[in-house]
């Protein structure tokens, strides 16, 4: 009865999973779902009949696929055996990109859809089919691997199936899997595969074998049965591997796995002989014979590896000299400008949780953020009671450990053999992490969704750490209650969350009062009106200071058919220097509408968020513009008004400094060493020749005991330096809270072409050849960049 009772629990969580699955399928907009703007041109490209491509190391040649062309193909190959028979010829249509989204970027006035939607657009032909139909094969993917999840938690817990249909549950209802379960991205077959390699190697280690029960005849049995168990993995694993390069953390766990069975196999005959004194005697030389079974057995489960997955790790060394290929996803993806610390990942960490529990879209659709903090609540009692749990597990373990050196390796790979289920989900679990480490070092990849391959493991740790140490009632209540809440969240997700930010005119009126603009851009779009602020208050606000945001709600009327798309631009001009110090740009209704889409007699309100930075230099009075240009035209004309300009002034905004003493008040913190607490640059126009007067005003946070050099730099988009100062200051002897004032001076280069340079500043110091700049910490605690952009300089020929 209670068996029939697990069943009908375990079909439920996958029917409910399947049903979710497909939802977040069909109510993600196509090319809405991460990576999956570039994952499907792959499949596209090679369902058409052509080779892999060939990734280049630039990102302005990479293809339509981007860095997804240096991933492994067995996922793309499946796509192309489920569409190939579809005509999608119109690919190049209806992947429209969005060339203003704000990608990766939480923001309060939208503009993040990755990709333009045509309502005209047939979402059953073509293109469009391809990807969703694609997209139910990856939710079945999903639903194998929550069900991988289940046995693996069986085998962890077989008396208490509560703790495996908790990680059932748990996989199954977390939002961001099922996000990525109904999208086109090859995690969707890494996943599963990696979960079954784990389940295998568990049951390779569960099974019960003596040499002494057996013939002659049936021990060359038991080493076949042996071998077609490494060769069976080895399948998995050769497919994991031709599938994520992430799936490599499955080897050394496979290898560690043929050697516990090895162990166990040799604790099982010793006891069945009675003859457990002569093995205590002698580990180290059983030890050494069963690395050389092991050693055997590995090479036998590497065969089916290096014959299904081997041909592509050697195109990489052909063709990139990279067994991984790792060179040139990253050089098309790009890196950080400086490698991350543990401290910075670790500061990275908030991040990380939102999109592991569900940050949608192009990574920049959040739920309410007071859900993550319940959900990483969940997470940290998780990890508390798996302490617990743990030390439950090991406790009588604990007791047998007092003994010579042979002693405690035998109790502990004892330990590891009985407890092989935990060790190995631990195991992998770690590897993955280690590896995502390796690789947010570099790029900018600390994302939580990165760590599904190895999910079916942290669901069973994770659920076994919340109830696998209380009394079963009361655990079975406690994860009915998680599960329940999770499930809530991911019904509510498409709806509430998902397709909302993809809805068309999500302002239908002015906040309170419009101010008049009647702007009339060549006959085909009218500026109605605008608003600053968007309560009473902020309405009556008449001056702003570095760091604030400005709220504007523009009013447009369509009065034409348009064949161009134009894009909006807003400025906060500073007229000092005659460029914007802000500049917001994006398409109409916020970003998703293009002006080639539009009707005449449409009116549509747009919202914008201005952030003045935080080293604006004040006082001044920054206007406030308004114009629409092409952004696809090579000059990217702009659209004249009626009266010949090419934008409208709307007003000027009053920019007071912050409250403070000094000049341009500020605080940038330099990696708690150094704050930046103002500064003055005179003057802010020159010609080339010329210098430019630049005073730093400094405080040292904490007593120093380095001195550091200070850098300032007129620099071009190129990187070229047109002026520069490096000063060394003696910043050891500096009194922690006492203003320090540094004047450097930059001589520009004669050949210094006429514009508008952006000047940096930062410190740094040399030790052992090596340049070690401070890195800017933000005012959550991260570790950024590691030069700060102060302000501007004109140029004048």
């Amino acid at each position: 009865m209670e068996e029939k009772r697990e069943k009908r629990w375990l079909y439920l969580i996958l029917g409910l999973f399947i049903v979710l699955g497909v939802m977040y399928a069909l109510v993600t907009p196509v090319f809405e779902a991460s990576d999956e703007l570039w994952h499907y041109p792959m499949i596209r490209h090679l369902a058409d009949g052509n080779p892999l491509p060939v990734q280049v190391f630039d990102p302005a040649q990479a293809g339509p696929w981007k860095q997804e062309a240096s991933q492994p193909p067995l996922y793309y190959y499946l796509g192309v055996a489920l569409t190939f028979w579809i005509d999608t010829s119109d690919m190049e249509t209806v992947r429209w990109e969005n060339p203003h989204v704000d990608n990766g970027i939480l923001t309060d006035d939208g503009n993040i859809n990755l990709t333009i939607k045509d309502p005209a657009w047939n979402p059953w032909q073509g293109t469009l089919l391809a990807v969703r139909l694609i997209r139910l094969l990856s939710v079945l993917l999903g639903a194998a691997t929550v069900y991988l999840t289940y046995l693996i938690g069986k085998e962890l817990a077989p008396s208490r199936p509560e703790i495996a249909l908790g990680a059932a549950a748990l996989n199954a209802f977390t939002p961001m899997f099922l996000f990525i379960s109904g999208a086109v991205n090859n995690d969707n077959l890494a996943i599963p595969l990696s979960s079954l390699g784990i389940l295998l190697m568990i049951r390779a280690v569960s099974k019960q074998y003596s040499v002494g029960q057996y013939s002659v005849t049936d021990y060359w049995s038991l080493i076949t049965a042996y071998w077609k168990t490494w060769l069976k993995i080895g399948v998995v694993i050769g497919l994991a591997i031709l599938t994520k390069q992430g799936a490599f953390g499955l080897l050394p766990l496979a290898l560690g796995t043929i050697f516990i069975v090895y162990w166990r196999e040799t604790r099982n005959t010793e006891l069945h002989g009675g003859d457990t004194e002569r093995h205590r005697e002698n580990i180290w030389g059983e030890i050494a014979r069963i690395l050389g079974r092991t050693a055997v057995s590995f090479l036998i489960l590497l065969i089916p590896v290096i014959l299904i997955a081997g041909w592509w790790y050697w195109r990489n060394i052909v063709l990139y000299g990279d067994f991984l290929g790792w060179n040139a996803f990253i050089a098309v993806l790009g890196q950080r400008a400086h490698p991350a610390s543990l401290a910075q990942l670790w500061s990275e960490r908030w991040g990380f949780m939102l999109s592991y529990w569900g940050l949608f879209g192009g990574v920049n659709v959040p739920m309410p953020l007071w859900l993550y903090h319940v959900l990483n609540g969940v997470v940290v009692v998780g990890v508390l009671g798996f302490l617990v749990y743990l030390f439950r597990e090991i406790r009588d373990w604990r007791l047998g450990i007092r003994g010579n050196l042979q002693s405690l390796i035998s109790n502990l790979l004892n330990f590891v053999a009985a407890k092989f289920p935990l060790v190995v989900c631990l195991l992998f679990v770690t590897a993955v992490i280690v590896g995502l480490i390796q690789w947010a070092t570099t790029t900018w990849s600390s994302q939580g969704r990165l760590v599904f391959t190895a999910i079916s493991a942290i669901n069973v740790l994770l659920v076994a750490g919340l109830i696998g140490w209380l009394p079963r009632k009361l655990g079975q209540r406690l994860i009915l209650g998680v599960a329940g809440f999770l499930f809530l969240l991911a019904a509510l997700a498409p709806f509430v969350w998902i397709r909302p930010a993809y809805a068309l005119n999500r302002y239908t009126a002015p906040w309170l009062v419009q101010q008049p603009a009647n702007a009339n851009f060549d006959g085909k779009l009218r500026l109605v009106g605008y608003e600053i602020g968007q309560t009473a208050v902020t309405q009556q606000k008449t001056s702003y200071q570095p760091g604030d945001t400005v709220d504007l709600l523009l009013e447009w009327e369509v009065l034409a058919p348009m064949d161009r798309n134009w894009s909006v631009f807003i400025h906060l001009n500073d007229p000092v220097i005659g460029v914007p110090i802000v500049q917001r740009d994006m398409f109409l209704d916020q970003g998703l509408q293009p002006t080639s889409l539009l009707e005449p007699g449409e009116r549509i309100f747009n919202y914008y968020q201005l952030a003045i930075p935080e080293t604006a230099i004040a006082p001044a009075e920054l206007l406030l513009s308004v114009g629409l240009y092409d952004f696809y035209a090579v000059d990217q004309e702009r659209l004249p008004l009626l009266n010949g300009e090419d934008l409208v002034v709307l007003t000027s905004l009053t920019l007071e400094p912050a409250s403070g003493n000094l000049p341009n008040p500020t605080q940038v913190n330099f990696e708690n060493e150094l704050e930046l607490v103002g500064f003055e640059l005179n003057p802010r126009q020159v010609a080339p020749g010329e210098t430019v007067d630049l005073t730093l005003y400094w405080r040292a946070k904490r007593p120093l005991t380095t001195d550091y050099t200070i850098f300032a730099q007129v620099v071009d988009e190129d990187t070229t330096r047109w002026a520069s100062q490096d000063l060394g200051q003696p910043t050891a002897s500096w009194t922690d809270g006492d203003l320090q004032t540094v004047q450097m001076t930059l001589a520009l280069n004669p050949d210094t072409p006429g514009k508008v340079y952006p000047v940096i500043i930062g410190l740094y110091t040399v030790q052992g050849g090596q340049f070690n700049r401070l890195q800017l910490i933000a005012a959550d605690g991260r570790p950024t960049d590691d030069f700060l952009r102060l302000t501007l300089l004109r140029v004048i020929e």
